[in-house]
C-alpha cells in the first residue's frame, strides 16, 4: 500500500502543479495568429473543415475536428486553450510515470515537476494549438512502449502513436527514438518483431496524411535551415532558459547518462530518455538541411526526455551523498569504528530525499517565475489580434472600406468580426468557409484595381514589414494592392500593434480638393514584441 501511495503521489503532484501553472493567466484577452486560425476554423461545420484540409492544413485536421467539438460547448478563448492545459498536465504525469517505472517514484516525481515548471512546457500549455496534445500522446506512447518491452501489448502502443501522428505527422520521428532505445537495451528478436509490426502499422496509417501534406508544402516555405546555434538554443530551452537553472540541469543530465546501456534486454532511464530528447529534433534538423521543416514546437514532445535525465542524475547525486554520510564514521585514521549504532544519514530516508528534491525544484520555479509571468502577456506573442481589432473598431465606421494586405491579415476580422461589423471588405470574393480556405478567396488584380479605384478613403490592415518594403509578395493581387495604394493614395493616421499596422489611406485627388493637408492623428503605438 505504501508503494502504491508513493507511485500515486509521484504521478499526481506534477500533474496538479502543471494544471495550476497552465490555468494561471489563461485568459490573456487576445489571440495571436495561429490560435486565431484554430478558433475560426474549429467553428466551421465538419464538412467545411473536411473541405479545408484537402487544400491546406491537413496536418492539423484531426485537431480541428477535436476543437470543433470543444468549441461547440462554448466558443471562447479560455475554452480554446483548456485542451492544451489538460494535455500538459497529463504529460507531466506521464513523465512522472516513466521515471517511476524506469527508476523509482522519487525520480518520477522530480522529473514530472521539472517538466511542469519548464517555461517551454508552460508556453505551449497556454497555446490553442495541437502541440501540447502531441506531447501528451508521444509521452503516453513512450510509457506504452516501456510496458510493451516488458511484456505488454504492442497494439496499444501502435494505436496511441498512430493517433498522435495524426495530430501532427512529425511525431512519427518518435519511432526512430524508440528503435535506438531497443538497440541500446540489446533486446531479443521477439521484442523487435513486436515493435516492427506496430511501427509498420503506424507508418501505413500515416501514408494518406503524408501524401496530402506533401502537396501543401508551400505552407512551410518560409522556414530556413537550422544552424548549430539553433540546436544549442533548443538545448537551453529544454534545460531552462536561465543560467541558474540551465547549468545545474546540464550537469545532472550528464550524470543521468551513467548506465546508458544496462543489462541485456532491459530498458534503462537514460536509454529511453536520451534518444527521446535527441533523435526527433536531430533527425528533423538533418532533414531540414535539404528541405527546411524545423520549428522547435514541432518537436515539443522531445522535451519529455530532458527532465528524466536530470532527475536520474539528481538521484545518483542523492544516493552518493547518502552513502558518503553513512560511511563517514567507518574508520578514523585507519582505526576501526568503535562499537555502537551505525550513524544514519538524514538523507537516507526516501521521503526526506524526495522532499529535498522538491524544495530544489521550488527554488528553480521561483527563479523562473518572472519568465512564466511575462509569458502570460499577449504582447509576448508575435501579434495580438484582439488589440488590432480594438484599434480597427475605433477607426473603421460602418460602410467604410477595408483592405487586408496580405490576405492573411483578414484573420483579425474572422476572429473578431465585431470590430469590422458593417465594413466593406474590398478584396473579398468568397468567404473563408465558402471557399474552403483559411482567409477567404479574393478577387483578381484587375477587379481589385476597379474596386479600389472607386474609393476616396480606405483603411488598410497590413503586415508592417510589407508596408515598409522589407519583403515583396509574389501574388499578383497583393502586388496590385501595393501598386494602387502607392500610386493613387496618401497614408494618414495609423496604429501599430506588434507585426500589424492599421493605416488610413486617402485618395490624392480628394486630398488636393480639400482645404488643407490631411490631418495625421497617430493612434497608440505598441512596440513590436520579440519573436520566439
Amino acid at each position: 500500500m505504501l508503494w502504491r501511495l508513493r507511485r500515486a503521489l509521484a504521478v499526481s503532484v506534477p500533474s496538479l502543479v502543471m494544471l495550476a501553472l497552465g490555468l494561471w493567466g489563461l485568459d490573456r484577452a487576445g489571440m495571436w495568429r495561429d490560435e486565431a486560425v484554430t478558433f475560426q476554423v474549429a467553428r466551421r461545420t465538419v464538412p467545411q473543415i473536411w473541405r479545408l484540409v484537402h487544400g491546406v492544413d491537413a496536418v492539423h485536421g484531426l485537431y480541428y475536428l477535436l476543437m470543433h467539438a470543444v468549441l461547440t460547448v462554448h466558443p471562447g478563448e479560455v475554452v480554446l486553450r483548456l485542451p492544451s492545459v489538460c494535455a500538459a498536465a497529463l504529460t507531466a504525469g506521464l513523465v512522472a510515470a516513466l521515471g517511476t517505472r524506469l527508476v523509482r517514484p522519487r525520480v518520477g516525481q522530480w522529473a514530472g515537476l521539472l517538466y511542469a515548471i519548464t517555461p517551454m512546457a508552460g508556453h505551449y500549455a497556454q497555446e490553442g494549438r495541437s502541440y501540447a496534445l502531441v506531447a501528451a500522446g508521444a509521452t503516453g506512447a513512450t510509457v506504452l512502449f516501456v510496458r510493451a518491452v516488458r511484456g505488454g501489448s504492442w497494439w496499444a502502443y501502435g494505436v496511441a502513436l498512430g493517433l498522435t501522428c495524426w495530430l501532427h505527422e512529425f511525431a512519427v520521428l518518435l519511432l526512430l527514438a524508440h528503435a535506438l532505445s531497443l538497440a541500446l537495451a540489446r533486446v531479443g528478436a521477439r521484442v523487435w518483431r513486436g515493435w516492427g509490426c506496430a511501427a509498420s502499422a503506424v507508418g501505413l496509417a500515416l501514408v494518406p496524411m503524408i501524401l496530402v501534406s506533401r502537396a501543401q508544402s508551400a505552407q512551410v516555405a518560409w522556414l530556413r535551415e537550422p544552424t548549430p546555434e539553433t540546436a544549442l538554443g533548443l538545448l537551453r530551452t529544454f534545460l531552462g532558459p536561465t543560467d541558474g537553472v540551465c547549468w545545474p540541469c546540464l550537469v545532472l543530465a550528464l550524470l543521468g547518462l551513467a548506465g546508458l546501456a544496462g543489462r541485456r534486454g532491459e530498458l534503462t532511464c537514460a536509454g529511453v530518455a536520451l534518444p527521446l530528447v535527441v533523435v526527433p529534433p536531430g533527425a528533423l534538423m538533418l532533414v531540414s538541411q535539404v528541405s527546411p521543416l524545423y520549428v522547435d514546437r514541432y518537436v515539443l514532445y522531445a522535451l519529455s526526455g530532458a527532465p528524466l535525465l536530470v532527475a536520474a542524475g539528481a538521484d545518483r547525486v542523492a544516493g552518493a551523498a547518502a552513502r558518503l554520510w553513512a560511511h563517514g564514521d567507518g574508520t578514523t585514521q585507519g582505526h576501526p569504528r568503535p562499537p555502537g549504532p551505525t550513524r544514519t544519514s538524514p538523507l537516507s530516508g526516501s521521503p526526506l530525499l524526495t522532499l529535498t528534491g522538491v524544495l530544489a525544484l521550488a527554488l528553480a520555479l521561483t527563479h523562473q517565475l518572472p519568465l512564466l509571468g511575462d509569458d502570460r502577456d499577449p504582447g509576448r506573442r508575435p501579434d495580438d489580434l484582439a488589440a488590432v481589432s480594438r484599434v480597427a473598431g475605433r477607426a473603421v465606421r460602418p460602410g467604410g472600406a477595408v483592405l487586408f494586405l496580405p490576405a492573411q491579415t483578414r484573420n483579425t476580422a474572422l476572429t473578431y468580426p465585431g470590430a469590422f461589423r458593417g465594413a466593406r471588405d474590398v478584396a473579398l470574393a468568397r468567404s473563408a468557409p465558402e471557399s474552403g480556405s483559411l482567409y477567404g478567396q479574393e478577387v483578381g488584380a484587375q477587379t481589385l484595381r476597379r474596386r479600389v479605384g472607386r474609393l476616396e478613403r480606405v483603411w488598410v490592415v497590413a503586415d508592417r514589414d510589407l508596408l515598409a518594403g522589407r519583403w515583396r509578395p509574389g501574388n499578383p493581387a497583393e502586388q496590385a494592392k501595393l501598386a494602387v495604394l502607392a500610386r493613387d493614395f496618401v497614408p494618414g493616421e495609423e496604429s501599430v500593434q506588434g507585426d500589424v499596422a492599421v493605416r488610413l489611406y486617402v485618395r490624392r485627388s480628394a486630398l488636393s480638393r480639400s482645404s488643407g493637408p490631411l490631418p495625421v492623428r497617430p493612434l497608440p503605438v505598441r512596440p513590436r514584441p520579440a519573436r520566439r
